[in-house]
């Protein structure tokens, strides 16, 4: 009876042992897990995103009517003999 006591008391130090060991390697393993995932995310929604850029980039390098109304809508611009007119709606007033 003694021996198996002292069996299960020597099994049970040695997995306290081997998880005191490993347990905090292998939660810092999965929180870095988590976080290439989300990294993993967040690059793929900027990659969406540079490529979106990069075609309205070539849009207004290469199309004279975008870049005629991103110049209205942006800056204001008006042509020659043209009235630019203001409205305001009552919320920022």
């Amino acid at each position: 009876m003694l021996s198996k006591l002292r069996k299960a008391f020597w099994l049970f130090g040695f997995t306290v042992l081997i998880l005191a060991l490993f347990l905090p390697g292998y939660v810092k393993l999965q929180g870095l897990r988590a976080k290439n995932r989300r990294l993993e995310d967040n690059f793929r929604k900027m990659t969406v995103e540079n490529y979106l850029l990069q075609e309205e980039l070539k849009r207004v390098d290469t199309d004279p009517v975008y870049q005629e109304k991103m110049a209205r809508d942006k800056m204001g611009v008006v042509r020659k003999g043209e009235i630019p007119i203001k409205i305001f709606s009552d919320k920022k007033r």
